[in-house]
């Protein structure tokens, strides 16, 4: 069985190190199932995450609109939060601390775009953590009841899709810092909002394959840590989710 997911926190290469070293471990020591990976493990601190990137983001939004610019923390959160994303990803072992520093950085970054999308639309952020809420909520029960299921062939078309958004990304970023080119999917246009409900499409995608590494992670009897590892990548794409709807809102509103 393939165990491959297009979150590079979800990936086959970790996972199968995880077990591995966990195997390694075992033929040494008594088994102990109380350090397996579970799902409600993971559930737990998945919360424990997004209570901590939430209380980050509130301080930021509550200095924003009491005089400070919030675009400095939002970069320096946006740059720190990459960086432990990045550790993580060849550190795995080491998630149980970077997983709440990624929530406490990453919440910094949230909270202060958050907050100039906000004074930019007034009522912007609650529709877009409304309609990420919601979308989390659909995807999550269409998971579990299986009504949307996670073959090798939906894999490789999320896993397809994902890696073409972050080549046209990149490309256009790269082209708008050294020439005049302005990337289609800025302004308003229908094609910009087009492309913004595309990205968003794949982005929800993404919670299924996420839904179905964290369970499958469960089946296997990970290692403990991997439960924190489970949750920072859902956190990634629910993050990801929650800007893409930020963006899509913002075209909308302008159209006004």
């Amino acid at each position: 069985m393939s165990l491959n997911s297009n979150n590079p926190f979800l990936n086959n290469k970790t996972f199968s190190t995880a077990v591995s070293r966990k195997d390694d471990t075992r033929q040494s020591t008594i088994i102990d199932y109380n350090q397996d990976m579970t799902v409600s493990g993971t559930v737990n601190k998945s919360i424990i995450l997004f209570l901590l990137l939430t209380a980050s983001a509130m301080v930021i939004w509550w200095m924003a609109f009491n005089g400070l610019n919030p675009m400095a923390p939002a970069i320096g959160g946006a740059i720190v939060g990459l960086v432990l994303v990045v550790i993580a990803a060849f550190k795995p072992q080491y998630s149980g601390y970077l997983a709440p520093g990624y929530a406490l950085f990453e919440g910094l970054f949230i909270g202060g775009i958050s907050a100039i999308f906000e004074a930019m639309y007034p009522g912007i952020v609650i529709q877009a953590v409304g309609a990420t809420f919601v979308t989390f909520m659909v995807c999550l029960v269409l998971y579990k009841y299986k009504i949307v299921k996670v073959t090798e062939q939906f894999k490789s078309v999320v896993v397809a899709a994902t890696l073409a958004i972050a080549t046209y990304y990149l490309i256009s970023w790269l082209f708008s810092l050294f020439t005049s080119f302005v990337p289609v999917h800025y302004g308003n246009s229908m094609t910009s909002i087009g492309i913004s409900v595309f990205v968003i499409v794949i982005a929800a995608l993404n919670l299924f394959l996420d839904f179905d590494r964290i369970e499958k992670g469960a089946e296997q009897k990970m290692p403990k840590f991997m439960e924190w590892y489970g949750a920072m990548g859902l956190m990634i794409t629910l993050v990801w989710l929650y800007i893409e709807f930020l963006r899509l809102l913002s075209k909308l509103n302008s159209k006004d």
